[in-house]
């Protein structure tokens, strides 16, 4: 471990040493104004040169002036404003400068800046991988349970594996879990990522925009990238006024009764500004169509139907706090940024009355509970905000900075972060404040990267190192699916872009190494209460299990990727890349050997499981016209070593439960192909004002090449988990007022179509098939000017209008069923129903 800490303390010290970096050189800047066609300064435009690792990025003044740091001519010069097109400029000299900002936006979504994926910001359009950017606006005019539902209606090919409204865990491609890695604010994302039965552990009301990469991401980030990236970025101050701004937020959900409300205030200078956040969101069980009681049809008919009902323990609570201080200077900008997070979830185990069909609870332990053979959950506690005794509790810290620097030859961007998961799980009815599973999980993160200055302005070379140092305990648990153990992470790469003229050429090296260990870990049985506990004392002659033998282990591995953009002219643009991703098994699927009982699943993982590795073929194509806008991209995945989950039977067939009432599943790895294709667009006539017609399509299929397998279909040839064939659409028109009061307002329909899913992993009931079904969705919402200079954002909109009863092939609660039969036909938890939505949000 020295060698460990001798590493960060290096980081460390390398951040200490900006003041004597910054004064070998003296401070050079552009300076200049931004104004429209009509000579009308634009204040709160956004200027970076582009490319450039360290995000070194101005605001323009209240009168359009700017100042942005650089280190040689020429340089380019991008300008992001509110109603127009992106555009960039070439200034080859250091004198005074009026840029003129003369497109107005037509939808030129290609030309939309992201910076996910590659060592320095890019363009969609010359970024050879897949990669859609959601801005604020899009997502406060998306209302769902989650922000990962949010994206999940804005993004083709992504997709969410669901255990109720607040838990959604993000699916890209057919892949999930430590395949997606996700960062907010750059900083990955750390919690028991493993677990089915939580989501991502962030503030829903924070998120300014998000990036979504689609494919092997591993060049940039390492293991757990191999399927591709969420890079959510937090709300941050614009305005440098020296005035206190801020904005509230407040939304009701009629189906589960949610309610949330978020405070956000933030305040701008020169050189220092800040934000503060607020939320609580509180939701009760929700309703889904057929989940309710069984009832009769006629007197004395046979016919039975199920009836409008909660799903009992899918309530939850969720509080949330942050702070972001920010200071910026002509070379050197630094952000300090906290944040915490608690939520207690419900956790919803599908038992019922085998007649009525109405939810029941448990008030024994597990050896004699009899989950057939429980009390009815009554009315006045399903409609009940309270949450019931046996339920989650996950809290999330997290402190972190983010600094980048103008270097003499290049300019440096640096991250340090720590940040801290607990998660319990309360299981036992005759003890409820003993916790069942008890983890905490530290993380430090850590990222240095260096984008070098070059002779020519059209290559650009980036390098750097980053990765992470983890602990994890089991604390006063009486389940343990996991050992404790550390976990080092370090990779280093070199990326390189390269502009020839219509083309632009990337590639990119790295190298990785993994160091996992874990020491003897011994369980006994409380004399007290009779439940198994972590033994920490001397073993010797003493009756304890080993339940977890010591292990090391090292995993390394070499990632590369190449593409190419070819810009065949200004609105058709070509896309390829090839990239070799990796990913170390996690330490459920090496180590695991207990019961999580959140997720109702007792957890057997392989020590011989060595790491996945896939090489991934992407062809796309941009279209870009003013009537339309269109992307196409078809994809090959190719995965040596996956490492999959099969449910335990024995001879007979019959479900394997070592711990009685929950299911066994046993880690598995086998070559595997996911591959598909991707579409969009967007139809925005330019004679007819605000309308908008968008559209995204996904298909993915995923197989099992294992040779025994071939041929034999739902037996095994199926990966499990794949989405189906998925198609939104949606319709929107909006108006443009000479109102001052009432300056604009919305109306959007939308389509959300499933096709039913038959190749599915019928082998061992490890899943079942999935009908097609199809959501309605209505939007409409308006701005309201309640002051000469603040605006007021009003909302309604209704999800899944018509009530229909379905269940999606990734919602884990379709298998939480312990009946082969039911009155009505119907197995399993279904999706929500009807959802009105109400939303409102003050700016000032």
């Amino acid at each position: 471990m020295c060698k460990i800490q001798t590493f960060l303390l290096f980081i460390l010290i390398l951040f200490n040493c900006y003041p004597l970096w910054s004064q070998q050189k003296q401070h050079v800047h552009l300076s200049g104004t931004l104004k429209d066609e009509q000579g009308n300064a634009l204040p709160n435009a956004s200027l970076y040169i582009i490319p450039s690792s360290n995000g070194l990025g101005v605001n323009t003044d209240n009168n359009g002036r700017f100042r942005l740091p650089y280190n040689h001519l020429p340089v380019r010069i991008v300008v992001e404003y509110v109603g127009y097109n992106l555009d960039t400029f070439t200034i080859t000299n250091d004198s005074m400068h009026v840029l003129v900002m003369k497109n107005r936006k037509l939808h030129q979504l290609q030309d939309i800046v992201v910076q996910t994926g590659s060592a320095s910001p890019t363009t969609i359009r010359t970024n050879p991988m897949t990669i859609v950017k959601v801005s604020q606006k899009m997502i406060q005019m998306t209302t769902e349970s989650n922000i990962i539902d949010v994206l999940v209606q804005n993004v083709a090919g992504l997709n969410a594996v669901k255990t109720g409204p607040n838990i959604s865990k993000p699916y890209i491609r057919g892949l999930g879990y430590n395949r997606v890695l996700t960062l907010f604010d750059g900083m990955r994302q750390e919690g028991q990522q493993w677990g089915d039965e939580h989501g991502l552990e962030l503030d829903d009301y924070l998120i300014g925009d998000a990036e979504v990469l689609e494919g092997p991401a591993s060049i940039i980030y390492g293991s757990d990238a191999i399927a591709g990236v969420i890079s959510l970025s937090p709300v941050r101050p614009t305005k440098k006024d020296g005035i206190l701004h801020g904005a509230t937020y407040s939304e009701y959900q009629s189906n589960n009764g949610m309610i949330g409300n978020s405070v956000q205030l933030n305040y701008g200078k020169k050189h220092f500004s800040f934000l503060v956040d607020g939320s609580y969101r509180i939701a009760k069980n929700y309703v889904s169509p057929v989940d309710g009681s069984v009832v009769t049809i006629t007197p004395g008919d046979t016919s039975v139907v199920a009836t409008n009902g909660r799903v009992y323990n899918s309530g939850f609570r969720e509080a949330n706090g942050s702070a972001f201080f920010y200071y910026t200077d002509a070379r050197w900008k630094s952000e300090l940024g906290v944040t915490v997070y608690d939520n207690r979830q419900g956790i919803p185990d599908g038992t019922r009355d085998s007649l009525t069909r109405q939810f029941t609870y448990q008030i024994y332990e597990s050896q004699q509970d009899n989950p057939k053979d429980r009390p009815i959950v009554s009315q006045s506690v399903l409609n009940s905000y309270n949450l019931s005794p046996l339920h989650q509790r996950i809290q999330h810290y997290r402190i972190y900075n983010n600094s980048s620097f103008v270097l003499p030859f290049g300019d440096l961007s640096t991250l340090i972060g720590f940040q801290q998961n607990i998660r319990r799980e309360y299981n036992h009815p005759t003890d409820v404040a003993q916790a069942g599973l008890y983890v905490r999980l530290n993380t430090v993160n850590y990222n240095l990267k260096y984008n070098l200055t070059t002779r020519y302005n059209t290559l650009h070379i980036s390098t750097g190192v980053n990765g992470m140092y983890q602990n994890n305990k089991n604390l006063n648990a009486t389940e343990f699916p996991i050992p404790n153990y550390q976990l080092f992470d370090m990779g280093a790469f070199v990326y390189a872009r390269w502009e020839l003229k219509k083309w632009v050429l990337s590639a990119g090296l790295r190298y990785d190494l993994r160091w996992m260990q874990g020491d003897n870990f011994y369980t006994a049985t409380n004399p007290v209460n009779g439940f198994t506990q972590q033994w920490l004392g001397d073993t010797t002659g003493r009756n304890v299990t080993l339940a977890f033998p010591s292990f090391t282990k090292f995993y390394n591995n070499v990632s590369a990727s190449i593409g190419a953009t070819y810009a065949l002219n200004n609105h058709i643009s070509f896309k390829v890349n090839v990239g070799k991703g990796y990913r170390a098994p996690n330490i459920t699927e090496f180590a695991s050997n207990g019961l999580d009982p959140g997720a109702r699943i007792y957890y057997i993982g392989d020590r011989n499981l060595v790491p996945e590795y896939n090489v991934q073929e992407d062809i796309g194509v941009l279209f870009n016209y003013d009537v339309i806008s269109a992307s196409v991209s078809v994809f090959n995945n190719n995965i040596q070593n996956f490492i999959y989950l099969t449910k335990e039977v024995d001879a007979n067939g019959i479900p394997v439960e070592i711990v009685p009432g929950n299911f066994t599943y046993a880690y598995r790895q086998n070559n595997a192909q996911i591959y598909g294709v991707e579409a969009t667009a967007t139809v925005h006539p330019s004679r007819w004002k605000g309308f908008m017609w968008s559209n995204n399509f996904a298909m993915t299929y995923g197989f099992n090449r294992n040779p025994m397998y071939k041929d034999q279909g739902v037996m095994g040839e199926y990966l499990p988990l794949i989405p189906p064939i998925r198609l939104i659409s949606n319709i929107q028109q909006t108006l443009n007022f000479h109102n001052l009061y009432i300056p604009s307002c919305f109306v959007n329909v939308g389509l959300e179509f499933s096709n039913k899913q038959n190749r599915y992993l019928a082998l061992d009931q490890t899943e079942t098939a999935t009908p097609a079904y199809t959501l309605f969705n209505v939007s409409l919402g308006m701005s309201v000017r309640y002051v000469k200079q603040h605006i007021m954002e009003i909302q309604f909109q209704t999800n899944n209008i018509f009530n229909v009863a379905y269940q999606s092939n990734l919602s884990r609660l379709k298998y939480f069923e312990y009946y082969t039969q039911s009155p009505t036909g119907r197995l399993g938890i279904y999706n929500m129903g009807r959802n009105i939505c109400g939303k409102v949000i003050f700016n000032f």
